[in-house]
């Protein structure tokens, strides 16, 4: 296994970051660079969304399995299934979802 490590670049793509907190469900948007490898890691409230893109090459299937479980280990197990998770790629962009569980709701009745 590689040892990539991952490097917080949030504040260096501001517009992206504002851009996808004003046009989608994302509550949380951080951006992350490994050597040629750009990582967009977006949290909403029913699903988490990882893009991976490198400009220069193709991203290897080690480098796709460490990243995903990067981020996987910062949720709690019960926020998502794992056979829920969907990988799509081409060879210099990935996309990671991964479906939450959806929150219970207490449903009242009012009489």
């Amino acid at each position: 296994m590689i040892q990539m490590r991952l490097i917080n670049v949030t504040n260096s793509y501001s517009r992206l970051v504002l851009q996808q907190l004003e046009n989608t469900d994302a509550e949380l948007v951080k951006v992350y660079t490994s050597g040629s490898i750009t990582i967009i890691y977006t949290a909403a409230p029913l699903h988490n969304e990882i893009v991976m893109v490198s400009k220069k090459r193709a991203i290897k299937p080690e480098e796709i399995n460490e990243v995903k479980a990067y981020f996987l280990d910062k949720l709690s197990e019960s926020e998502y299934i794992e056979e829920n998770i969907s990988i799509i790629e081409s060879p210099s962009l990935v996309e990671i979802s991964i479906p939450k569980h959806p929150k219970e709701r207490k449903n009242r009745a009012y009489g």
